[in-house]
């Protein structure tokens, strides 16, 4: 958790270096976007598929958001990432690797929201989509998964539009795996993702 550690540490560095400066920031109306880096730990028990214990790898990927805020301190975002490929093992052997395509709509709340400071914290809860494919070892399906999500972060305002920040979030993903039609066991990935970029606000 090295690099979650780091940006945490950034974050709150950042916030008490401009704590005390102002910045038009996150008011009702407002649209931003965002777009970033991040990495996906998952949980260390990955579930039994076909008696076997599955191992899923850590790993990086690109990230997005689309924002609105409806109220000085409430506001509705989509997020997810592109295809985060992960490699598979069972009781430790390769059996190929998958992708991963998660999307969270999350309600977010900003405690700062509409007081024109630069740095904003918020915290969300919402719902997962994960949709699994590219599927390596032949005859292996993950079925789609949804469940609970959860984030949290901070964001620095640079100017009236430009913003960055370093988030964490949870989702429950338990998903189906099917080899060759028939069912065979769950996969349980539940990632903690950190990650960091930049939000444009207009």
């Amino acid at each position: 958790m090295n690099m979650t550690r780091l940006l945490t540490a950034t974050a709150f560095a950042a916030a008490g270096l401009v704590a005390t400066q102002s910045a038009l920031a996150y008011q009702a109306g407002d649209f931003y976007v965002r777009g970033g880096i991040a990495k996906s730990e998952v949980k260390d028990d990955n579930g039994r598929v076909a008696g076997g214990d599955l191992d899923v790898s850590d790993e990086r990927g690109i990230t997005y958001g689309l924002g609105y805020q409806f109220h000085d301190k409430l506001g509705v975002e989509l997020n997810g990432s592109q295809d985060v490929e992960h490699d598979l093992a069972l009781n430790g052997a390769s059996i190929g690797s998958i992708d991963r395509r998660p999307v969270n709509l999350m309600l977010n709340y900003y405690p700062l929201g509409g007081t024109g400071s630069r740095v904003q914290p918020y915290a969300g809860a919402g719902l997962n989509y994960t949709h699994f494919n590219d599927e390596t070892l032949s005859g292996l399906e993950v079925e789609e998964s949804y469940g609970a999500a959860a984030q949290i972060g901070v964001d620095l305002a640079l100017t009236d539009y430009l913003l960055v920040g370093a988030f964490a979030n949870y989702a429950n993903v338990d998903a189906d795996v099917k080899l060759n039609g028939n069912d065979v066991g769950d996969a349980e990935i539940d990632p903690v993702t950190v990650g960091g970029g930049l939000t444009y606000r207009f």
